[in-house]
């Protein structure tokens, strides 16, 4: 991880949320990191930007963030599974670009695997139609009581290991700050 790149907010008040649930938003907001915020308003959200840089040629690195956001009693749960709802209803669709460039996506969860109260990782893949580029989209999240911690990373062609390498670097921060 690149910490000189990194960009951190935090909010004791979210972001004003959607009227549209998880459930409910369209397939192409999958892959934006805010969806949570967005559509599954939080008690708290804290997020950081994080990033990878290339290590050797036929590396591109990684962009992506780390979020945690604390829900309201009971909440949480509603909120991982609306996520595997709606990531079930966009296993393949159409996205298009602000410039009209239309593009394939294909979404799957499968289990992070981690000792949690529940955790998914969500693996959305972006591809242009004459089947050249492609991105690979990992989120994986993890519900501890009423707190989903989220990490995600976008990559260039093929997944990687590195979610899970973060996430838990990312669970360890966590117990350690709570002591569990």
């Amino acid at each position: 991880m690149d910490t000189a790149d990194v960009n951190s907010t935090t909010t004791g008040a979210p972001h004003t949320p959607s009227a549209v649930s998880i459930a409910s938003m369209p397939c192409s907001e999958l892959g934006v990191e805010s969806f949570m915020t967005a559509h599954a308003h939080p008690v708290e959200d804290v997020a950081v930007g994080v990033e990878r840089t290339p290590v050797g040629d036929d590396d591109m690195g990684w962009f992506g963030q780390e979020s945690l956001d604390r829900y309201a009693p009971g909440q949480a749960a509603e909120v991982m599974a609306a996520i595997r709802g709606v990531a079930g209803r966009c296993t393949s669709s159409t996205n298009t670009l602000a410039d009209g460039t239309p593009l394939r996506d294909t979404a799957s969860v499968t289990a992070a695997l981690v000792a949690a109260d529940d955790s998914l990782l969500l693996h959305l893949t972006s591809a242009f139609p004459d089947g050249g580029q492609q991105f690979v989209n990992e989120t994986a999240f993890v519900r501890m009581g009423d707190v989903i911690l989220m990490v995600q990373h976008v990559v260039e062609d093929h997944p990687s290991s590195d979610t899970e390498t973060v996430l838990s670097a990312a669970m360890t921060a966590y117990r350690s700050t709570t002591g569990g």
